[in-house]
């Protein structure tokens, strides 16, 4: 039997009114959602954008130690110990709370004399090193003066370092920088090409410096020194990003 197409509609419309699931239209939460593509004619333009911010460091981390050599093992850790104790109580002094500071590293290891040729044992080296937090930037050299003042001859200076102590912020700044030098190297190239700049299709950060402090002094023994002048600078980030637009 042949059925006429005005008999399939008919049972197609029945069918639909009582809701048989197998013909029910699909909902939208079935329905796949798939980005938007961009034709493969449309026009595009590439751009690189970078940025930088600047800021004041408002924090200044040292580090700094005692060393000292005796002829025996014993001898060498007790006069480090005294020096460490000495150091730690200036740094104290000077405002740094408990937390700012921290102990890096401990050492003892034997003194050997060379010359002869076969190796003679003259003593042994004690060694402690800290890193210390100057959350006062101005108080850093105030605090590298009481560390030599406070440890004499073992006192050692290993670095001083600026940076901040939330680069989140700077690095945004860096980042919006860096937005705003592609969209308008873009608006330019759009202009050049006679067309208007559309929408952003692509975004990408290629490259991020968090800000990091520069070592400012070398590994310097601390008998001697007068005045500890410190010259804290600007502490910087930097962000690239490469974009994509359409061209309308």
């Amino acid at each position: 039997m042949r059925l006429s197409r005005t008999s399939v509609a008919a049972a197609l419309v029945a069918l639909l009114a009582l809701g048989g699931p197998a013909l029910a239209a699909p909902t939208a939460a079935a329905l796949p959602v798939r980005p938007a593509a961009v034709p493969a004619d449309a026009a595009t333009v590439t751009v690189t954008g970078e940025g930088s911010a600047s800021a004041e460091p408002d924090l200044a981390v040292v580090g700094a130690g005692v060393e000292a050599t005796a002829k025996t093992s014993q001898a060498a850790m007790d006069t480090q110990s005294k020096a460490a104790a000495a150091l730690l109580a200036a740094v104290r002094a000077e405002g740094v709370a408990d937390r700012d500071v921290r102990t890096e590293s401990v050492s003892l290891q034997p003194v050997h004399d060379y010359t002869g040729g076969a190796p003679r044992l003259t003593g042994y080296q004690a060694a402690q090193s800290f890193t210390v937090k100057v959350r006062q930037v101005a108080r850093t050299g105030a605090v590298l003066q009481a560390v030599t003042d406070a440890a004499g001859d073992a006192a050692r200076i290993g670095f001083v370092v600026f940076g901040v102590s939330d680069p989140a912020p700077l690095q945004a700044r860096a980042r919006e920088a860096a937005h705003a030098d592609a969209r308008a190297k873009a608006e330019q190239y759009a202009r050049l090409s006679g067309r208007a700049l559309g929408r952003l299709i692509s975004l990408s950060e290629d490259a991020s410096t968090t800000p990091r402090p520069v070592p400012a002094a070398g590994d310097t023994p601390g008998a001697g020194m007068a005045a500890v002048p410190a010259a804290p600078g600007e502490i910087r980030a930097t962000a690239t990003v490469t974009a994509v637009y359409a061209l309308v």
